[in-house]
């Protein structure tokens, strides 16, 4: 039996999270900023049809967005990451096998589903998604995880399909005819170089990427591209992931507010930091072997004195503490910091990552295996605090109460669903 994919994708996810909450956006031209506001990250179709490109900094903006009314939001990360949760969960329900691929995307194994039509559980998934949590997507169905990618993709653009494609159901020449009309660089894995070296050899399109000869692509882009190629032709190379693999590395890095010259902010910034870092090495249950952390000057100002640097602290023994991750990552900033730059950035890289069930515990020092079993139950309330009071609620004094350097988020919505005072507010009149 031919195995069955359906790709589900949120549009315009960011922006449409923003307008679930704020139905005044709706139909008006609607960008999400990066970090310190500076550029897009996510554009309404209202934005896209002005041309402005994804990255675009904010700044540039500012007289389109006042001829056309463009508005603007912060990012908004803990939102965006409950709503992903909440779509998740509902497309759950519709197959025995997801895979979760991006905050916004997600695989579904429709294979087997006999006397189904496929395009109206797609329309269902829409339906419900769009019924219970608010936000619009489109389904893409393939024999291969690449060619449900691709029908994705069709299923957005051409709204003959209703934000539902099923590949199957083309006749061959229509599938012929479809795969010659779509860019080479809209297919799965080929990015803009790739695609490029792909059209100065005539493959200019998909169509011409599923005829190529697949042991020169081997020979000439390696055996990712030949993969491509041979789920293009319906043979199955990617597996259904259902559970991710842990990360083998963990970096929590951002751009100050404003700029920071005191090591006393310096050290505040890595610690909040190294403890987000560590979070997310104890929800994997791993434990880091060693802290790599980092600073540097903006680079984008060529009349300010430039300095960047970075120093790998190894640790005696790994672990997932975060006051021991901290310390290990201020001791490191120590060194490399210099006195008189307008630092821009910091950041902290944890690595040599492993399984804490593999790591052995003291068995011949009862005081050492006390302490840190006392520590194990510390970061275990730290992180259930956290997880019932919201992000932030509980944290390590060293990093700070005032924060200065924060990320700027000066149009920033409410965390309408994770903070209860900031819980959207319903009035009848």
């Amino acid at each position: 039996m031919p195995q069955n994919f359906a790709l589900v994708d949120c549009n315009n996810f960011y922006v449409s999270c923003e307008r679930v909450f704020d139905p005044s956006l709706e139909g008006r031209p609607v960008v999400v900023l990066s970090n310190n506001d500076g550029c897009c990250v996510a554009r309404s179709n209202e934005v896209k049809a002005l041309g402005v490109k994804m990255g675009t900094p904010w700044f540039q903006l500012r007289e389109l967005a006042e001829r056309h009314g463009i508005i603007a939001r912060s990012s908004n990360y803990t939102l965006y990451a409950d709503m992903s949760n909440r779509v998740m969960g509902i497309l759950a329900g519709f197959s025995p096998c997801q895979e979760i691929y991006s905050i916004d995307e997600c695989f579904l194994d429709v294979t087997g589903f006999v006397n189904v039509d496929l395009t109206g559980y797609g329309q269902t998934i829409r339906a419900r998604v769009s019924r219970w949590v608010g936000l619009p997507v489109c389904v893409g169905i393939g024999t291969t995880k690449t060619l449900a990618k691709l029908a994705n993709h069709v299923a957005k653009k051409r709204p003959q399909y209703d934000g539902v494609f099923d590949y199957g159901t083309l006749a061959d020449s229509e599938q012929a005819a479809l795969l010659e009309s779509i860019d080479v660089g809209e297919v799965w894995g080929v990015g803009g170089r790739i695609a490029a070296r792909l059209q100065r050899r005539g493959i200019t399109n998909v169509l011409a990427l599923r005829e190529a000869d697949p042991k020169i692509l081997r020979r000439e882009f390696g055996v990712t591209l030949e993969r491509t190629l041979r789920e293009l032709r319906g043979e199955s190379c990617l597996d259904l992931e259902e559970v991710n693999p842990p990360k083998q590395q963990i970096m929590c890095s951002r751009s100050f507010g404003q700029p920071v010259m005191r090591l006393a902010e310096l050290r505040e910034a890595v610690t909040a930091y190294t403890a987000r870092a560590a979070g997310k090495l104890r929800a994997q249950n791993s434990v880091a072997g060693a802290v790599h952390v980092f600073v540097n000057t903006n680079l984008f100002k060529p009349n300010e004195p430039r300095y960047q640097a970075g120093l790998a602290v190894p640790l005696l023994v790994p672990t997932s503490d975060a006051l021991e991750l901290a310390k290990a990552a201020i001791g490191g900033l120590e060194q490399i910091y210099r006195p008189g730059y307008r630092y821009q950035k910091a950041g902290v890289m944890l690595l040599e990552l492993d399984s804490a069930r593999s790591r052995q515990s003291q068995l011949f020092d009862e005081p050492e295996a006390d302490a840190a079993e006392r520590r194990k139950r510390l970061m275990k309330t730290l992180d259930e605090v956290n997880r019932r009071m919201g992000k932030g609620a509980l944290r390590l004094a060293g990093e700070g109460l005032q924060q200065r350097w924060k990320v700027r988020s000066d149009y920033k919505s409410p965390c309408y669903t994770t903070r209860w005072d900031e819980l959207p507010v319903v009035s009848a009149r």
